[in-house]
């Protein structure tokens, strides 16, 4: 008795601080996180290792199995211990003092040797006039390099770096719960730096915070002052001037300036230069591959695929024998800086400016809204083995148009099965100056190191709540459900490869992460005792819908199967008809390939992010296999045909059974024929339905943009110019969204995307003008007709 009596006051105890909890919740105060065992004892793979197929020395040789075993380390967690110190005054000051304690190698730059590059030669001896005398021209040739390095780089000051270091200790203390970093990947990181290549860093673009949290996270491991190529966009001048003491690298304007450019081809022959003294002295580099925060562009970075063709360059010329590339990312609950409207950039960020805004954010963030940070280093790979091995990879491109306008049209059925020619990023000058094979080596280069960036990245549990929120739950859900679908997806998450980035107790998670979307999830208290939670109608369901997109990768696959199995059975049976109606189809392997490379083929490049060195039949094939793999189809054994699992009557002398990994030949056609015969039905069990609603609701904001810009074709105001066109359609899905209440679709980001897929499609067409490149809607689209059947094309993937 006297322990059913401590059960029960205990149990009440609980229940009377959950309300408390509640109260406070309501109130604008955060909750506090316990640090417990990783999250329900689930089991956490280990992320980060690199493609076995274009790498497959470094795949070995860089990693070991122990380091899985190592956990994580918390870089802003400084205590006495810390430093070589004690005492209670220690205990104060060991930010400053562990700040005085780090290592900070001398990283001298050498004018003098870029000045004697052959290079830089090479140009000066070209501008000298016959009549110069000797010496003049020289001298003020000389002027200008020093003026084009002065602009790109001067020495690091030790001082200030220790003073830097100390000042965003306290700030990322007072910002974040926590930092955390894998050990594991920072001992492979440490291996390869041991092994006497450069370190070349290319990470996401999160936050304008990246550029800082990075070099610090290096400098607290012991590898030295990180040398960060920011973007001049992005920075005031006088800021600019204080990155370049703290390590910071700026490309001069006249680097991007036309090849027959004089002030160019020198400005170029200096950064090449300066970059090659730079990896022989063995400072790591760190390269942004993505746009900065709130510009308006492509994912990938025209700027950082510039960066990165430099270093491509000096290891092709022998400058270095080699680089270790590292693919970096840096995931937050939620983004600290993240601008309102990703479409509109905003104005380079001052001293002042910056100063403000950190102080609006710790005002903010201290108020019990702090996030949690996950840092992640992939395993290192090295630069000349994968320009060696991924040539062999190279197939034949064809544009959008050429790919999916005739079948858009009714005019082919066959879905040709190559790769897709995207050019959104543009080309800059230092990456004009490269041959175009290798200007192709460097944007591949740059997909592939994206692509492992994102999936070694953790799913934050921002990103689980409101993907469950507004795929599942928009309508609302009661707290003690919606903790149960937390753990679901927490672990499908984790079964499907991917880490998750917080650990805890389930309920103070959940807590913990609706107090950071507070402001579009409201709580409301049912008579039962239990909290419904419920979605803020309105433009809010956007902001839901960017956070949902970082979860979106994990189940890319099984989201583009669901979506084309969707469109296979549009044509056959309604889409509100029962489950069981729709589970009678037989579905041939052929038709569901078919329908995926289509979805392949309008889907961008950014988006899905494929490997390189992966075919499309491959990744068809990947698809198929996740589909069977999470129940949602099951094999269907046709009359006369040879079972699935009979394998006994195969001839194998007719053809092997293994083809060598990097076999993308024809010869992989001839398994379309044997998939002839393959057929499967969707699963009839209980959890299926709303599996694949849940599934094909991942891309519908995409999809139903993409159909909405179609409907919006004969409306648009034609020519305009890009940038206008694409403020027409963002105005028009912002006010379907006021009438149909699906708010997700109307983002600038995705009608960027939109009118960018409609202008490789063929569908608009870009014409110089006076006032600049205008679109104009093209003679094949012009009619009604066309038209439509462009929207009948994206709806048949849409579900409703």
């Amino acid at each position: 008795m006297d322990n059913m009596s401590g059960a029960r006051l205990r149990t009440q105890q609980r229940s009377r601080q959950s309300g408390r909890e509640t109260s406070l919740w309501s109130s604008g105060l955060g909750m506090k996180l316990e640090a417990v065992t990783p999250f329900l004892g689930k089991y956490r793979p280990f992320v980060g290792r690199c493609c076995q197929t274009c790498t497959p020395k470094s795949w070995e040789s860089l990693f070991h199995r122990s380091i899985m075993d190592l956990g994580f380390c918390d870089v802003i967690l400084v205590k006495e211990e810390n430093t070589r110190f004690r005492g209670w005054l220690v205990r104060r000051l060991c930010y400053f003092l562990w700040s005085l304690e780090q290592h900070i190698p001398p990283c001298w730059d050498a004018p003098q040797k870029v000045m004697e590059s052959t290079g830089v030669q090479n140009v000066i001896s070209g501008r000298a006039p016959a009549g110069a005398g000797e010496g003049q021209v020289p001298d003020l040739v000389k002027k200008e390099v020093q003026r084009i390095l002065g602009h790109f780089q001067t020495p690091p000051r030790p001082f200030l770096l220790r003073l830097f270091s100390w000042v965003v200790l306290k700030v990322l203390n007072c910002l974040f719960l926590n930092v955390q970093l894998h050990k594991g990947h920072m001992k492979m990181v440490r291996k390869a730096a041991q092994a006497g290549s450069p370190l070349v860093l290319l990470s996401t673009h999160k936050s304008l915070l990246d550029g800082v949290l990075l070099p610090f996270v290096l400098l607290s491991q012991g590898l030295g002052v990180l040398r960060v190529a920011w973007d001049p966009r992005t920075c005031s001048p006088v800021l600019r001037a204080l990155l370049r003491k703290l390590g910071g690298l700026f490309l001069p304007p006249e680097a991007t300036l036309s090849l027959d450019s004089s002030d160019g081809v020198l400005a170029r022959a200096v950064v090449h230069a300066a970059v090659e003294q730079l990896l022989v002295s063995g400072q790591p580099l760190l390269i942004f591959l993505e746009e900065p925060p709130g510009t308006q562009g492509p994912r990938l970075s025209a700027l950082g695929q510039a960066w990165l063709g430099l270093v491509v360059q000096a290891v092709q010329v022998g400058v270095v024998p080699d680089a270790m590339l590292v693919p970096v990312a840096i995931t937050y609950d939620l983004v600290p800086d993240a601008p309102c409207d990703t479409y509109h950039a905003t104005a380079p960020l001052g001293l002042w400016t910056g100063m403000l805004a950190v102080l609006r954010s710790l005002r903010g963030w201290c108020r019990g809204r702090r996030v949690c940070v996950r840092v992640h280093l992939a395993q290192p790979f090295s630069l000349r083995e994968y320009a060696v091995n991924a040539r062999s990879c190279w197939g034949s491109r064809q544009t959008l148009e050429q790919l999916l306008q005739p079948i858009v049209l009714g005019q082919s059925t066959v879905v040709p099965d190559t790769e897709k020619e995207q050019g959104w990023t543009p080309v800059t000058g230092p990456l004009l100056a490269l041959k175009a094979e290798d200007q192709l080596l460097v944007r591949r280069l740059s997909r592939h190191i994206l692509n492992a960036s994102v999936a070694s990245s953790a799913v934050m549990s921002t990103a689980i709540t409101a993907t469950l929120l507004l795929f599942k739950h928009q309508k609302g859900v009661f707290l003690s459900q919606l903790l149960g679908e937390f753990s679901w997806l927490t672990e499908e998450t984790l079964l499907r490869g991917f880490d998750v980035g917080f650990s805890g107790q389930l309920r103070g998670l959940v807590w913990h992460t609706l107090s950071l979307l507070q402001a579009h999830v409201a709580l409301l208290r049912v008579h039962q005792g239990d909290l419904l939670v419920v979605v803020r109608p309105g433009p809010g369901l956007t902001h839901l819908a960017r956070l949902s997109a970082e979860l979106l990768p994990a189940f890319l696959s099984e989201a583009v199967g669901a979506c084309a199995v969707r469109a296979l059975l549009a044509g056959r049976v309604p889409p509100e008809g029962p489950w069981e109606l729709q589970g009678i189809e037989l579905l041939s392997q052929n038709e569901l390939y078919r329908q995926v490379l289509l979805l392949l083929h309008l889907l961008p490049q950014d988006l899905l992010l494929l490997q390189p060195c992966q075919s499309s039949y491959c990744y068809c094939q990947e698809v198929l296999d996740r589909l069977i793999q999470c129940g949602l189809l099951v094999a269907e054994e046709t009359p006369g045909s040879r079972l699935a699992c009979d394998t006994g009557r195969q001839r194998l002398s007719a053809r092997l059974l293994w083809k060598p990994s990097g076999d993308f030949t024809d010869s992989d056609s001839d398994d379309f024929e044997e998939a002839e015969g393959r057929y499967f039905r969707l699963s009839q069990q209980s959890r299926c339905p709303d599996f694949f609603l849940f599934l094909c609701r991942l891309l519908s904001p995409l999809l139903k943009a993409f159909a909405q810009a179609a409907a919006f074709l004969p409306m648009g105001q034609l020519p305009d110019t890009e940038s206008g066109y694409t403020d027409q359609l963002l105005q028009f899905l912002r006010a379907t969204a006021q009438e149909d209440g699906f708010f997700e679709c109307a983002d600038s980001g995705l009608a960027i995307r939109a009118v960018w897929t409609f202008r490789d499609l063929g569908v608009l067409q870009q014409k110089p003008s006076p006032a600049g490149p205008m679109l104009h809607l093209s003679p094949t689209f012009a009619s009604r007709d066309n038209q439509e059947k462009l929207e009948q094309f994206i709806r048949q993937f849409v579900c409703s």
